[in-house]
């Protein structure tokens, strides 16, 4: 058996519009019926068939364009830090391989120093 639903003013159905308005336009999100729905403490459908007008609205709402975003997006902050993470990868992997280079110079080099130091050793200075 279903639940008996009471009939809410339109006034009172109106007035909860409002303030999903207000908090959409202040978090940027779009209206929805299931919102107002849910803090209205009914279904979405029993919503749409006892306030038709209001879930139009609702609609053309969220079919209007949102105003212009000033400043960079989420997906354009994303996309920005990882470009600047690639340059940064790609100076570390150039600086990994110059380090590489210099570590092989060295060996080689301490390399000769040991069979120069070796052939050397049994010369005595006796002053």
């Amino acid at each position: 058996m279903t639940r008996r639903v009471p009939d809410l003013p339109e006034a009172l159905v109106r007035k909860h519009l409002e303030e999903v308005l207000k908090t959409c336009r202040e978090t940027t999100t779009r209206p929805s019926v299931l919102m107002l729905a849910r803090r209205l403490d009914l279904t979405n459908t029993t919503f749409r068939r006892r306030y038709p007008d209001i879930a139009r609205e609702i609609g053309e709402q969220r079919t209007a364009p949102t105003a212009p975003r000033t400043g960079p997006t989420e997906h354009d902050r994303l996309i920005a830090r990882n470009a600047k993470l690639r340059r940064r990868n790609r100076d570390l992997s150039a600086q990994l391989a110059v380090a590489a280079a210099q570590i092989q110079h060295l060996t080689l080099h301490n390399q000769r120093l040991q069979e120069a130091s070796a052939g050397t050793r049994g010369v005595c200075r006796c002053a």
